[in-house]
């Protein structure tokens, strides 16, 4: 079998023979009148009608003075006829190609076609072509098949390819963009408005996590990269918006898991005079809607779990099921009482636990065994330092967080508005940080001074991209269209260009 450097080399050889006859290879103005997916769907108002295509070549097959040229668009595959009678001469100063240069062409390459649309002797709809034009002429040949490309880290490095011998995962990022203009739908249904607020933070806050640190040389100061859209977006709430989100990149600077990306997508909602029950019946409705819009269904298996997001929503009060399975009382127990119970259910205990950390992976491994949909509801105040106690249990606050096939798919609060409050939580929090906690939250007096302008009561709920890999069932790499992968230059690729260093 030849070797990749061989074949491309052969490429290499015709592009030179491409080039002699005067042909562009790689011209920049195309035509296409219909997509391919057109010509088979419609084909019966189509047919003896004139159509101009494009698209990838996939197979070529040639025999004596007739050939058939196979290619493929984002919608469709379509097959080209060409015999030697019909087909136009070589005309290099238009990029035409003859049928004497279709042996220059390989599967990859990407061409326009113009011609008949017909039904050949076989049944197979087809273009019989009148003039053929190379658009794009391929040095390296795909796979022939999902058979051929199956390694996993080769997939996620080189997705182009992945793409196109694998139309499942095309189809996945087909769905992933219609998950996020869902979302965007629904919102903008509601009136909600679409402000992006910056990805570089003086003092970055909203989340438990371990913030990206970067430099401008402009100011010369470090920033970081936000971890939350939360506060300038509670910033806009105390500007005199009542309707706001922002979807877009926010960065944490953790490990990779199947449910965890350094770098993902989320949305964050605010929705001023709203409270933590209007937000749950809200969140019911948008997910319901989404999952239709994009899946078709609201009913899913993940994870051998059967869930369905249109059923009713149950609701878990955070103390109460931690005691009932751990027989632990969170809110008078100690550091050490804690970290015992994680010691009993074979959970790690890090030499820097602390009673929050600990307390909430005993919650986890409670999460895992939950199908729902369910709604978490009372978390304890030194869980969330950002909500509004809940007046019926001070201990708590106004918290609601969707569970669903054993993981959490988004994070509610009562927003707190409190100024004074939220300096003292801050504080805390720094505290925190100060012991070598490096995912508690920074202080960041701009916004108590924001709420001290007053900012009024809200209600606010964020989901990322994680809400989509769940429904599909995937790990987060296999989520996103181009993962981070540590770099590599493997040996083929130097061979290959000589004429480059390589670190």
């Amino acid at each position: 079998m030849a070797t990749l450097k061989e074949l491309r080399s052969e490429r290499l050889r015709k592009l030179e023979e491409i080039k002699k006859l005067g042909i562009n290879p790689y011209p920049s103005k195309s035509h296409k009148s219909h997509e391919l997916k057109e010509l088979t769907e419609n084909f019966d108002n189509l047919v003896d009608q004139n159509v101009e295509v494009v698209g990838r070549i996939t197979n070529i097959r040639k025999f004596g003075k007739i050939a058939f040229v196979v290619i493929k668009d984002q919608f469709g595959a379509v097959q080209l006829f060409l015999s030697q009678e019909k087909l136009s001469p070589l005309d290099a100063s238009q990029s035409i190609i003859g049928f004497d240069q279709l042996p220059l062409l390989d599967s990859g390459d990407f061409i326009q076609a113009s011609g008949k649309l017909i039904k050949t002797q076989t049944g197979e709809i087809s273009v019989e072509v009148i003039k053929l034009i190379l658009l794009t002429k391929s040095l390296r040949p795909m796979p022939l098949s999902i058979e051929g490309f199956t390694n996993k880290e080769e997939r996620l490095r080189r997705r182009y390819i992945d793409l196109n011998v694998n139309q499942d995962v095309k189809d996945r990022f087909i769905r992933r963009s219609k998950f996020w203009q869902a979302t965007r739908d629904f919102l903008n249904s509601k009136q909600f408005i679409e402000i992006n607020t910056p990805v570089l933070e003086h003092t970055t806050g909203g989340a438990d996590a371990n913030p990206f640190v970067t430099h401008m040389d402009a100011l010369d100061q470090d920033f970081y990269l936000r971890i939350s859209h939360e506060l300038p977006l509670k910033r806009l709430l105390g500007g005199g918006f009542e309707k706001v989100y922002d979807i877009g990149p926010r960065f944490r600077n953790e490990n990779y898991s199947d449910e965890h990306l350094p770098e993902h997508i989320a949305m964050e909602w605010y929705w001023a005079y709203a409270d933590w029950n209007d937000g749950m019946k809200f969140m019911e409705e948008m997910y319901k809607y989404v999952s239709e819009k994009t899946f078709n269904t609201t009913k899913f298996k993940i994870n051998n779990f059967e869930v369905d997001l249109a059923s009713e929503w149950q609701k878990l009060d955070y103390a109460e099921v931690i005691k009932e399975k751990y027989n632990l009382d969170i809110f008078n127990c100690s550091i050490e009482e804690v970290k015992n119970k994680l010691k009993e259910n074979n959970l790690e205990v890090e030499q820097t636990e602390n009673k929050v950390r600990g307390i909430d992976k005993l919650w986890k491994n409670i999460r895992k065994t939950i199908a729902g949909p369910t709604w978490l509801i009372n978390t304890p105040l030194f869980i969330s330092p950002l909500s509004k106690v809940n007046p019926n249990n001070p201990l708590t606050v106004e918290r609601f967080q969707p569970i669903l096939a054993g993981t959490e798919i988004g994070n509610g609060f009562s927003e707190l508005n409190d100024p004074q409050e939220q300096l003292n939580r801050f504080i805390e929090q720094q505290n925190m940080r100060d012991e070598g906690d490096n995912e508690a939250m920074m202080l960041d007096i701009d916004y108590v001074e924001m709420l001290e302008y007053g900012m009024p009561p809200a209600c606010g709920f964020g989901y990322s991209e994680r809400v989509f890999w769940h429904l599909e069932d995937i790990s987060a790499r296999e989520g996103v269209i181009f993962p981070h992968l540590r770099t590599e230059i493997d040996g083929n690729t130097k061979s290959i260009y000589p004429e480059v260093k390589f670190n």
